[in-house]
Order: C-alpha cells, then sequence, then structure tokens
C-alpha cells in the first residue's frame, strides 16, 4: 500500500511464523456463528482491503453471509489469504470496482475527489467509513472496544483469547493475527471484542457497552496526516467522549490522567498495580519467559495468573483480559490457563527463531513508551541485549528523538537503521543520528548507526551467541531482518 491509507498501523504486518497463518486457518477462525447475520446479504467493496484492519472487516462481513470485494495497490500474502478464502480482490483502484456494489467502506483519509469514491455517489452506493462500520459491529451486541496508545492489539487479543478459554464465544477484531485464530478476526456468539484505532479520528463518535482504557499519551498528533490531531489535548478529549459514550469504561490505575479522562461514564472500574484498583496484579514474579501473578478482585483473590510475554506491561495487558472476563461471567482458572499460553500477537514480542543460539524477536515497538516497555521485556529475559531500531516517520522522530535516544539507553547494544519515511516527505535536519549522537553524548558505548542492512546482518551474524536476544523494533519493514537473520522465510 502506497498512497492510500488503510486501517493497516503504519505498515504491512507479516504472516505469523510458526503460527497457523493459511487461508484455510483464517478461515475457519470466522465461521462460529454470527453475532449479526442479515437477512439480506449486500455487497461491501473495501478500499484498502490488504490492510491489516480492513481484511478483518473483510472477514467479518464476509462471514456474516455478505459478499465481499476489494482493492488494494498492491498484491501481498494477506491479499492472496482473503482470494483463497473466497474475498475477490482487484490489485490497483479504478471507478469499475463499483458496480454493482450497496456499500463502498473507506478509511476517513481516502480523498472524497478518489474515482471510486466518485463513482459510488454518482451511483447511488452507500459510502460507509470504516469506522462507521465498526460502530455497527460495536453496538449489535455486547461490544467491548479497546482504546490506548499503546497496548491495544495486545490487550484486545489477550481478551479475545481469555474469554475463549473460560468456555465463551468471541467476535474479534484485531490489529494483528492471533496465533490462536490464525487470523486478525473471529465471529462468534460475543462478546464482541474490538481494537479501536485513534489514528482515525472518527473513533471518538463511537462508544461500546465496555471501554477497556489502556493509556494516553501523544502519538498520531500533528503533521500533515489526514486521521491525525492538530494537538495532543484534542485527542485526549476524543478518549473521553469515546469512554462518555460507553456504558462502563476498566481503565489503568497505573497510569497518570486516566481518571480525569473517564469522569462520563457510567460505571468506572480500574486494573493495575495500584493500591485501590478494582482488579490488582499482586506479588509479580517474573522470569526469563514471561511473569507469574496474583489477581485480587476488590481486594480477595480471584487466582494466580501467568502470561507468557515479559515486561510489566504485558501483565497490565493480561490482567485487563481477565478482568473483562470476570466482567462477563467467565471462569477464572480456564482463562488464566489460556493466557498463560498466549504467545502474543503478530509483531508484539514475537519469537521468530533463532542465530548462533540467540533469541531472534520482532517486534513493533516504534514509540518511545513501547520502545522503553520493549527493552524492558528483554532485559528481563537476563540475555545480552541487542536492539536493531527503525525510526518511523520524520514528523513522529522530530517529535519524539530524544525520548526515543533515552528509551534505547538500556540497551546494550543498539543498531540504528534508516528513518522509514511511511510516504512521508524528508524534514530537513531530521535523521536518525539525531538518535545515536544523543546516545554517544550520554555515555552509550553500543550504539551505531548502519543504514546498510547487509551489513546490520553480517555484524549480528559474526557475532552473536547463546547468551544474547535480539530484537528488530520499528512499525516500518524492519521485521524482515529478524527473518533473514534467523533464517525464516519472508
Amino acid at each position: 500500500m502506497t498512497d492510500l491509507p488503510t486501517n493497516q498501523t503504519d505498515s504491512q504486518q507479516p504472516t505469523m511464523s510458526g503460527a497457523p497463518g493459511t487461508s484455510q486457518s483464517a478461515a475457519a477462525a470466522v465461521t462460529g456463528p454470527p453475532s449479526s447475520q442479515t437477512q439480506t446479504p449486500l455487497h461491501y467493496h473495501l478500499m484498502g482491503v490488504g490492510g491489516i484492519g480492513m481484511s478483518a472487516f473483510a472477514r467479518l462481513l464476509k462471514a456474516r453471509g455478505h459478499h465481499v470485494s476489494g482493492c488494494d495497490e498492491a498484491a501481498s500474502d494477506l491479499t492472496r489469504q482473503l482470494e483463497h478464502e473466497g474475498i475477490t480482490v482487484a490489485v490497483g483502484h479504478h471507478a469499475s470496482h463499483v458496480a454493482d456494489v450497496d456499500v463502498l467502506v473507506a478509511s476517513e483519509a481516502v480523498p472524497k475527489s478518489h474515482p471510486e469514491m466518485v463513482a459510488a455517489r454518482e451511483a447511488g452506493v452507500q459510502v460507509r467509513p470504516r469506522m462507521g462500520l465498526l460502530e455497527e459491529l460495536l453496538r449489535a451486541g455486547p461490544g467491548v472496544g479497546v482504546i490506548g496508545t499503546h497496548g491495544k492489539t495486545t490487550t484486545t487479543s489477550m481478551i479475545a483469547v481469555a474469554l475463549q478459554g473460560a468456555g465463551l464465544d468471541p467476535s474479534a477484531f484485531v490489529g494483528g493475527i492471533v496465533p490462536e485464530f490464525g487470523s486478525n478476526a473471529r465471529v462468534g456468539a460475543g462478546p464482541f471484542v474490538a481494537e479501536v484505532d485513534e489514528s482515525d479520528r472518527a473513533f471518538a463518535e463511537l462508544g461500546c457497552e465496555t471501554a477497556v482504557f489502556t493509556n494516553a499519551e501523544d502519538d498520531h498528533v500533528g503533521g500533515n496526516q489526514a486521521t491525525y490531531w492538530e494537538t495532543v489535548e484534542e485527542q485526549h478529549a476524543g478518549f473521553a467522549r469515546f469512554v462518555g459514550q460507553s456504558r462502563r469504561v476498566l481503565y489503568c490505575a497505573d497510569w497518570p490522567g486516566l481518571d480525569a479522562l473517564c469522569q462520563g461514564a457510567e460505571e468506572r472500574l480500574t486494573y493495575g498495580q495500584a493500591d485501590g484498583a478494582d482488579y490488582r496484579a499482586v506479588n509479580l514474579r517474573p522470569d526469563p519467559d514471561g511473569t507469574s501473578f496474583t489477581v485480587l478482585w476488590s481486594g480477595a483473590a480471584l487466582g494466580e495468573a501467568r502470561v507468557g510475554l515479559p515486561g510489566v506491561h504485558n501483565v497490565l495487558n493480561a490482567l485487563a483480559a481477565l478482568a473483562v472476563t470476570h466482567l462477563y461471567g467467565g471462569e477464572f482458572t480456564p482463562a488464566a490457563r489460556a493466557l498463560a499460553e498466549f504467545s502474543g500477537p503478530g509483531r508484539r514480542w514475537q519469537r521468530i527463531g533463532e542465530l548462533n543460539g540467540a533469541l531472534v524477536i520482532d517486534d513493533y515497538a516504534h514509540n518511545a513508551t513501547k520502545v522503553a516497555a520493549a527493552v524492558q521485556a528483554a532485559r528481563q529475559t537476563g540475555r545480552r541485549v541487542r536492539v536493531v531500531f527503525q525510526p518511523h516517520r520524520y514528523l513522529r522522530t522530530q517529535q519524539s528523538w530524544p525520548r526515543l535516544a533515552d528509551a534505547l539507553m538500556d540497551a546494550d547494544e543498539v543498531l540504528l537503521l534508516d528513518i522509514a519515511a511511511a510516504s512521508e516527505d524528508p524534514i530537513e535536519g531530521i535523521h536518525a543520528t539525531l538518535i545515536s549522537e544523543r546516545m554517544a553524548q550520554q555515555g552509550h558505548r553500543g550504539v551505531h548507526y548502519l543504514p546498510d542492512r547487509t551489513d546490520v546482518l553480517r555484524a549480528l551474524r559474526d557475532t552473536a551467541t547463546s547468551g544474547d536476544i535480539i530484537v528488530t523494533m520499528g512499525a516500518g519493514d524492519v521485521w524482515k531482518l529478524s527473518r533473514e537473520l534467523a533464517g525464516v522465510a519472508l
């Protein structure tokens, strides 16, 4: 995807390595009892269907009995999977795509002058923004919407996995491939669990039965991106509107400022490590592969839990999932067991393989808070932490390069790639070396700017040992390096 934004957060997502990523598995994940089956099937056409979000919409709509087609700038593994599942995908964009279409679904970022949009209006085809479609799905039954700047994909995945483990039959809309489903979508009797992306400003017009609010920072703010927010205050007001339009909010008590944004909810519940949280994680016992902990509800123990992903942030994500399962009447023990076996969605602390005995991990972390959390998770393994970091977008780098540098300081070694432009024009004076120079000035002796990827591969292949953990990190195409290092097919 180049000039047409999609519901995918920043870059094409690779198929899960070692997970059931075939189209047969993906189709099977959405063949449960549809929660909103319509008596009159419609023909939906999705622009940017190769994006991680739009492809999930396509699968959900098809499972509900609709005829679904789509288009994207280029073919990919994901579009080929969709075609194998019976969804027609055209390469490129053309006005003829809307012939015999009932509903055209497009991102708010698609200009109204786009030929397919113009042809749809002229033909009387209903044009529906992707957030309008998500609202319909959320309000069709018990809806759980996951909002926040960080952790949405992992938390949404964990909630769906925990609900399923507890014997419920959730539907899910996720911004990543969930290995337990082999897909980014699942259809069941309910509840419906959805990742709600704040990079689309229209999310603020939505609401649901239970809003899960992980945190609030300043990502997706500023610049000329069509769906970005002008100020962080405006974005946070959007979070507050979503919460206020929801019946109940479950928010992280550990994150400063969330309480003030949640005043409009009819019912407010909290989760975290903080004293007084309704759902608390206590007695954390970290080890190289994850963390075991005790879950309290109103001060009383619900039981023991474990998350098989390192980092305190993943404890909080798992706690949110167990809290939602409890709220919807699911059994704690089987839900906790399912989470203990959960290996994470695609590109979220994804174990790719090994290089000379070194563990190779790929992670989507691309802003300072996510980077710091990923580095902390790597440190928990007890190995030497070697990070390959690719800054993402010139604007984001301009806004946050000092924080990115500080977030990387705890890594033993950092190999720094050039900025992934993601269709942005370069900004004068903004370069990846801003990060490496700040780190060096602060005394880091293991940071190296290596724009040539062959140099990165050579350096790591020559020096990796069994005591290392290598983490490829960023929202661009840095994930390809993790596969090359571990000898896994792209």
